[in-house]
């Protein structure tokens, strides 16, 4: 193997994982504890996009806001809180949950796992080859001898907006690493990102106005959104749904004027655009794979072992696998690919039945979802209408969350819980929380749906009392146990 710069070096593995996020973290650990090697291949910064831009720093910057905003719903501790967040040490701390974004402890631990670790742009070569290209113009052709694995995450959409194009915006990366507050921001875009990000910048002290094409937080159900809308427009933010955004231009003094198809225009210091993400399938020399990208650029069929339809050797896993674009989710699904290529190395095919360790059957039918906006927004499942979709019969109870240990838990405590029942076999289809710290409620109905446990079992699930999670005996209750 040569090192002179420029040069191509050759190398042999059993698995190459290109993409150092969580994700391919994740399928390289796997593979590794089954017994195979494994080169993992980062063109950025190993950690990836939830360690550095999303995930991490973003709640980073939202606990300490929400943690005072927790102590203001308390009478007798808000009487304590005289002053207001120190914007500098909010920002620094959230510099130290992103190690100033240097991934020199991720490079350690994928090492430490037993990996190879390779920077560089990765790009399918051929069959089970994987060419890297260093910043210095060195290339590995990698040769795996079991299989390759994308994990190359997702990358934002920029929706066609009439002078977009010249406007100097934030994207949710620029947003998450900000070291400003901005006097006025506009938001675009109503999705999770977006809304946690408006909060956030409006706790931190900027003058928040979010438009949303359609609906904000559409996936969830409306009267979940509500509990969450009702908050944010107490707390001072301007909400525009189901409005168009006609133009965009920047003034010479840097102020931006974002026009609307039926509101009056909206002036800011800072425009971010949150308008969603899509699979990273660009660059990756999926044509020397045999792969042909869908009309959106997506992959075509994935199988819950996260193979690739059409190919033997190649699979994805994350977000460029184009399922459920979550963090947890996709480290999810490489532990399920990880186990299945270190199965099917030892000479057979393994059983990737629905919930077998192989497969990621929860992808289908019971993905766990929080918003971090206060109050939170949690689902795992599906909504009546998805199940309806699906061909379930169902039905829903729903009510407010008022016992008393949300009473006790914050003064003046709103939210709201539904379930939503397979009538078939009286199981969970799908559970819906918004309130203050639901997010914590978020695994117990996870592991409700994905268990199918049905409602009389459920019954004997006793909440503590006083704790929030009483809510889960009201809803029993309700639904007729």
């Amino acid at each position: 193997m040569s090192d002179a710069a420029g040069q191509q070096n050759t190398l042999t593995t059993d698995v190459v994982v290109i993409g150092a996020g969580p994700v391919g973290e994740n399928a390289a650990d796997r593979v590794i504890a089954g017994g195979l090697t494994a080169v993992v291949v980062e063109a950025d910064l190993a950690g990836g996009e939830c360690s550095y831009w999303a995930c991490m720093p973003s709640k980073a910057l939202i606990r300490p806001l929400t943690a005072v905003h927790a102590a203001r719903s308390v009478d007798g501790a808000a009487q304590s809180v005289t002053g207001s967040v120190d914007v500098d040490k909010v920002f620094a701390r959230r510099d130290e949950f992103t190690s100033h974004w240097d991934d020199a402890g991720q490079v350690e631990w994928i090492e430490g796992i037993g990996a190879t670790f390779l920077r560089g742009h990765g790009r399918i070569s051929g069959e089970r080859e994987v060419t890297v290209t260093g910043q210095d113009g060195t290339t590995t052709v990698i040769t795996a001898r079991q299989a390759v694995v994308l994990a190359t995450g997702s990358t934002p959409v920029t929706p066609p907006i009439d002078g977009l194009d010249g406007v100097d915006f934030w994207g949710t990366r620029e947003a998450t690493s900000a070291h400003e507050v901005p006097g006025r921001l506009a938001v675009l875009g109503g999705g999770v990102a977006g809304m946690e990000m408006a909060q956030a910048f409006a706790r931190l002290g900027s003058t928040v106005t979010v438009i949303a094409r359609s609906g904000v937080l559409a996936k969830f159900p409306r009267p979940a959104v509500e509990v969450v809308l009702d908050a944010l427009r107490e707390e001072g933010l301007t909400v525009h749904e189901n409005t168009a955004t006609t133009r965009v231009e920047a003034a010479e003094d840097g102020t931006i004027t974002v026009t609307l198809d039926d509101a009056e225009p909206v002036v800011a210091d800072r425009l971010l655009v949150s308008t969603g993400r899509r699979p990273n399938t660009g660059d990756l020399g999926l044509e020397h794979a045999g792969v042909q990208l869908t009309t959106k650029g997506g992959l075509p069929e994935v199988a819950p072992t996260g193979q690739v339809a059409g190919s033997d050797w190649l699979f994805a896993v994350g977000d460029v696998a184009g399922k459920v674009l979550l963090t947890h989710q996709g480290k999810y699904e490489a532990r399920a690919t990880g186990d299945f290529i270190a199965a099917r190395a030892e000479g057979s095919t393994p059983d990737a039945g629905r919930f077998s360790r192989y497969a990621a059957t929860a992808d289908e039918v019971a993905v766990p979802q929080a918003v971090f906006t206060d109050p939170e927004l949690t689902m795992v499942g599906r909504t009546a209408e998805q199940a309806r979709d699906a061909g379930l019969d169902v039905r829903t109870v729903e009510l407010p969350i008022a016992v008393a240990g949300s009473s006790l838990h914050a003064d003046g405590y709103t939210g709201w819980a539904q379930l939503v029942i397979d009538t078939a076999d009286d199981t969970l289809a799908g559970v819906t929380f918004a309130g203050p710290d639901v997010a914590e409620l978020l695994y117990s109905a996870t592991v409700a749906v994905a268990g199918q446990v049905p409602l009389d079992r459920l019954w004997h699930a006793v909440p503590a009392y006083p704790t929030i999670s009483e809510v889960w005996l009201r809803l029993l209750e309700k639904a007729g146990r």
